[in-house]
């Protein structure tokens, strides 16, 4: 279940002691105490973190995260952002993994983050680019394009209210909380500048390898109910999830993703025979955040939607 933290204050060290807790190496230079408001609103799993925060005060900060992937967008009207002695757009997003960042403002503004382990965003990102000695970094702080800076943003959206969604005490959705992690990740080192899309431009395995295809999707089969991703579906079978990719559509037709998919639309459809729990649970004990996708994928595999056959019961 993701942790979540929600903190309003207006005390300085509040700021500093909440922003330091997810990165340590954020720093507040300067803040005017007689005006500070502040509000946090976080959602944290495993490794990675989402956050969203407003804060009124005259700002000065600096971050250099270390062992830490940081993507951020601060939403201000008089502010600026600056990294080695270059500025950067303060309408945009941006991402550090090794130099510092110098942030400022005068009045409020609004921060969104995502905050990554580096470790683990390396070796998710070795695992899709087939490249074991990948060294992730940020190779520049701006988003490639003005395009992928505003879906950046709707997908920190998008992940910030469903992690906080999932934090219902007594439910745990450990399938959506690892696609959700993933989708986050892979986003955001495909919308900046960074060695994870160096590596994506060399050559993937592009062999038919249909025997490599059949073990994965029997590994997909007995452990689609656990929350497995398609990066840990190919390195389950010593494979890159480009050379994956390759495999599955030559030798099954279909994307190594959608067979997962319908390996958990057929979990959850025995689910509803047995009758364990309701339409909406039992999507999302699967892996589905939105009943209403989940019914149309349910539909297109059987006919019929789910509730139909859950009355059946």
């Amino acid at each position: 279940m993701p942790h979540v933290l929600r903190r309003s204050s207006s005390d300085v060290e509040t700021v500093q002691e909440t922003w330091s807790e997810f990165v340590p190496s954020a720093r507040v230079q300067a803040l005017d105490p007689q005006r500070c408001r502040f509000a946090w609103a976080s959602a944290q799993v495993a490794d990675f973190s989402v956050i969203r925060y407003e804060l009124s005060a005259g700002v000065r900060s600096t971050v250099q995260p270390e062992d830490q992937l940081l993507a951020c967008r601060v939403v201000v009207e008089d502010g600026w952002v600056n990294e080695a002695r270059r500025d950067l757009d303060p309408r945009s997003p941006w991402a550090c993994s090794d130099a510092p960042v110098l942030v400022g403002w005068e009045d409020m503004a609004e921060v969104r983050a995502f905050v990554f382990h580096r470790a683990a965003a390396q070796q998710l990102a070795r695992r899709l680019t087939g490249d074991d000695r990948l060294e992730l970094r940020v190779t520049d702080s701006s988003p490639i394009s003005s395009t992928a800076g505003a879906l950046w943003e709707n997908v920190h959206r998008h992940v910030h209210t469903s992690l906080a969604t999932l934090a219902a005490p007594g439910e745990t959705h450990a399938l959506l909380e690892a696609e959700l992690t993933r989708h986050a990740l892979v986003t955001t080192l495909t919308t900046f500048p960074t060695t994870f899309l160096r590596a994506l431009e060399s050559p993937a395995q592009r062999s038919p390898a249909p025997t490599t295809a059949r073990r994965a999707a029997a590994f997909m089969d007995e452990h689609a109910r656990l929350p497995i991703t398609i990066d840990d579906v190919a390195q389950s079978v010593h494979i890159s999830t480009r050379g994956l990719q390759y495999a599955f559509k030559r030798e099954f037709g279909v994307s190594p993703r959608e067979y997962l998919r319908r390996a958990r639309i057929a979990g959850a459809h025995d689910d509803l025979v047995r009758g364990v729990g309701s339409v909406a649970q039992i999507a999302r004990r699967w892996g589905f955040l939105h009943v209403s996708r989940f019914a149309t994928y349910y539909r297109a595999e059987y006919g019929v939607h789910p509730r139909d056959t859950l009355q059946r019961v």
